[in-house]
């Protein structure tokens, strides 16, 4: 899954955007001057879905305000759940 995601950030960048990953300590992915890595501490595989899911919400909340978007109403969100 780990080449997998290195490609979509590769898309994400050929595209302009702006990449802020929440990574494991030990994923070894290169910070450049385009990639914003936040380095999270290795916890155990039962809980690490529970413990990365929470900067990734907030960030998402936050970005959200600040763009003016009605959290509460987002568009398309069975398309973007369903959808690979």
């Amino acid at each position: 899954m780990l080449e997998k995601l290195k490609s979509n950030l590769q898309e994400v960048r050929a595209r302009g955007g702006q990449l802020f990953v929440f990574a494991d300590e030990s994923v070894d992915i290169d910070t450049q001057e385009d990639i914003r890595v936040m380095t999270l501490p290795h916890v155990h595989e039962a809980l690490a879905p529970l413990l990365y899911t929470l900067p990734l919400q907030l960030l998402s909340y936050h970005v959200a305000v600040l763009k003016g978007t009605d959290v509460d109403q987002p568009r398309n969100l069975a398309k973007s759940v369903t959808v690979e």
